[in-house]
């Protein structure tokens, strides 16, 4: 598995399999960064954590993306919106845990509807067979 590609470029396909071992080490990495992070230095610094991780999980959830044939802008929203969310918690905007702010409730449920969404497309359909405009089937290149 070339790591490299799979955090860092957004061109290409990739298979279920690669998607979910890829997102399954970049997730519990991110789980112990901002865990550290939350006991160093607050929300604040989590969320700056956080942010961290946006990019290569935008890198692998994109080639999935590419691997259904299907349009960016859903995966774009949804990393915007986490990226909104983690840009408010770094500003002091986001509330408390008992009490929110209206804001970050507003932006927070359509957020995990669309992941929701986005975590039963990419993650349990499907890719196109054969070569779509994104590349060859990674499924193919394994025979």
């Amino acid at each position: 598995m070339d790591w490299r590609y799979l955090l860092d470029a957004f061109h290409g396909r990739i298979g279920r399999q690669t998607f979910w071992t890829a997102l399954g080490a970049v997730l519990a990495a991110n789980v112990v960064a901002c865990y550290v992070a939350q006991q160093i230095g607050g929300d604040q610094l989590n969320a700056v954590v956080d942010l961290a991780f946006t990019y290569p999980e935008f890198a692998i959830a994109v080639k999935r993306g590419n691997d259904r044939n299907m349009p960016l802008w859903p995966i774009a929203l949804f990393f915007a919106g986490s990226v909104l969310l983690d840009f408010l918690a770094v500003v002091g905007l986001t509330g408390t845990n008992e009490e929110p702010s209206t804001l970050s409730l507003a932006i927070t449920v359509p957020f995990t509807l669309l992941g929701l969404g986005l975590l039963v497309e990419l993650g349990f359909r499907k890719g196109t067979p054969g070569p779509n405009r994104h590349g060859p089937d990674p499924l193919a290149a394994r025979d």
